[in-house]
């Protein structure tokens, strides 16, 4: 089963989620919370993964966040927003959440959804993650060096990571361009280093950035 945490201030997102999710037979929520029980509910229910709201008025999900990163064994986080160009989304990706949900969400989707993330996928709409991308003014200077080291990339490893950019888990990966698990898993750590980044989603963020992605249609 892959246990989930719902926390959001809304009564009715947390419910709506948590009826939805609990009608798959592979995900069973175990705690919901408002902002200030989410730590405590998340210490106590383990679960493998937490869907944040990123605004709640008192406490953050940004905040949470670097909260539940400082966890010994940190579940997978996605946050939930009502805007697909909520401006704190791209802090919270670059902060170590594994996607984000758009609250209006398809309820029919929503369960593959989180089977993905638990399976080590991102989970990002790549139309908001673009309009995201375009309301960040400037990269860093940080930010510029990593895309230049996606030069060091090799052909493999470029399609690797358009395809983490895309969302797939390591096996989905694996069956696309037919290699196994365990290379592809070998693949996105050297990928991981050659970036100097420490997370899937901030790998596809650079891709992104530097063009290997193609923008949606608007």
């Amino acid at each position: 089963m892959i246990r989930v945490v719902v926390v959001d201030d809304e009564a009715l997102v947390r419910s709506g989620f948590e009826l939805i999710l609990n009608a798959a037979e592979d995900i069973e929520v175990v705690g919901t919370a408002i902002g200030g029980e989410a730590l405590a509910t998340v210490r106590e229910a383990r679960p493998d993964v937490v869907l944040l709201d990123i605004r709640m008025p008192d406490v953050d999900g940004l905040t949470i966040l670097r909260g539940l990163q400082a966890f010994p064994d940190p579940p997978v986080v996605a946050m939930l927003t009502t805007f697909d160009t909520d401006e704190y989304v791209v802090t919270a990706l670059r902060s170590g959440a594994a996607g984000f949900l758009l609250k209006d969400t398809d309820p029919a989707q929503l369960a593959q959804l989180v089977r993905t993330l638990a399976a080590g996928g991102i989970v990002m709409s790549p139309k908001a993650s673009y309009a995201m991308l375009r309301s960040v003014p400037t990269a860093d200077a940080a930010e510029d060096e990593a895309s230049a080291r996606i030069g060091l990339l090799t052909d493999r490893e470029r399609d690797v990571l358009v395809l983490v950019a895309e969302g797939l888990s390591n096996a989905e990966i694996g069956a696309r361009v037919h290699l196994s698990v365990g290379t592809v898993k070998d693949h996105v750590s050297a990928i991981l280093g050659k970036l100097r980044v420490t997370s899937r989603v901030q790998a596809a963020l650079l891709a992104q950035r530097a063009g290997m992605l193609n923008p949606p249609l608007r």
